[in-house]
C-alpha cells in the first residue's frame, strides 16, 4: 500500500516468501533492525517490521511483511500479498529443494499479487558458500527466465541485504514517481498497484561474474 503524506512519504509493502529455513525473518530483522538470529524458531502466520529510507530528498517507509512458508498457513498468507508492491523470493543457497520450489512459490504469487509487483529472486546464506548446492547461473536462468532481478544475500553477514531492499524501494519509487508525472495515479485510491505497468518485469537484468551484486 502507498501514501503520499505531507512532505512526500510513501509508505511501500513489501512480502518475503518462500520455504521455511531459508532465513526470511533473519533477512526481514537485518533490514530493518540490523539484528541476527541463530535460533530455528519457526515463524507462525505473519510477522512485520518497518524502517525508512531516504531517497530523492524523500521519505520511503517499508511495511516488510515475513510470511510462514508452511504449508498449513497457505490460506492465511494469501490475504498478505494484497496490497503488496515488491516481494523477495528467497531460497538457500544450500538447499537445492528451496530453490526448486521457488517455481510453486511464483506461481502463488503470480495468482494472489497484483501483476505489476516488484519482484526479486533472492538466493540467502551465501555466506555457506562451501555447501551451495544451487549454481550461481541456474539462479540467474530463472530469474531471467521469469522476469525477476536477482541477488545473493547473507542475513548472517548483512551481505547484500541492504541491496536488496533498497533496490526494490527505489524502483517501485521510480514506478510510481513515473505514473504519478503522467497523471496515471490517484493517490486517494484506497489500495492502489503499479497500475500495470509490466507483468513483474520492472528490472534490467544485469550479466554479470560472481553471485555478489545485484542482477
Amino acid at each position: 500500500l502507498l501514501r503520499a503524506m505531507g512532505k512526500a512519504k510513501y509508505f511501500f509493502k513489501c512480502v518475503i516468501v518462500g520455504d521455511p529455513g531459508v532465513g526470511k525473518t533473519n533477512l526481514m530483522n537485518r533490514f530493518t533492525k540490523d539484528e541476527f538470529s541463530t535460533s530455528n524458531k519457526t515463524t507462525v502466520g505473519i510477522d512485520f517490521s518497518t524502517r525508512q529510507i531516504e531517497h530523492d530528498g524523500l521519505t520511503i517507509e517499508a511495511h516488510v511483511w515475513d510470511t510462514a512458508g508452511q504449508e498449513k498457513y497457505k490460506a492465511v498468507t494469501a490475504a498478505y500479498y494484497r496490497g503488496a508492491m515488491g516481494v523477495l523470493l528467497v531460497y538457500d543457497i544450500t538447499k537445492r529443494s528451496s530453490f526448486e520450489n521457488c517455481e510453486q512459490w511464483l506461481r502463488e504469487l503470480r495468482t494472489h499479487a497484483d501483476p505489476s509487483i516488484v519482484a526479486m529472486l533472492v538466493g540467502n546464506k551465501c555466506d555457506l558458500r562451501h555447501q551451495q548446492q544451487v549454481d550461481v547461473e541456474d539462479a540467474k536462468d530463472f530469474a531471467e527466465d521469469n522476469n525477476l532481478a536477482f541477488i545473493e544475500t547473507s542475513a548472517r553477514d548483512a551481505t547484500n541485504v541492504d541491496l536488496a531492499f533498497e533496490t526494490i524501494l527505489i524502483e517501485i519509487y521510480r514506478i510510481v514517481r513515473k505514473n504519478l508525472d503522467a497523471g496515471k495515479y490517484d493517490p486517494d485510491r484506497p489500495a492502489p498497484s503499479l497500475l500495470n505497468t509490466a507483468p513483474i518485469t520492472p528490472f534490467q537484468h544485469h550479466k554479470g561474474g560472481g553471485g555478489g551484486g545485484c542482477c
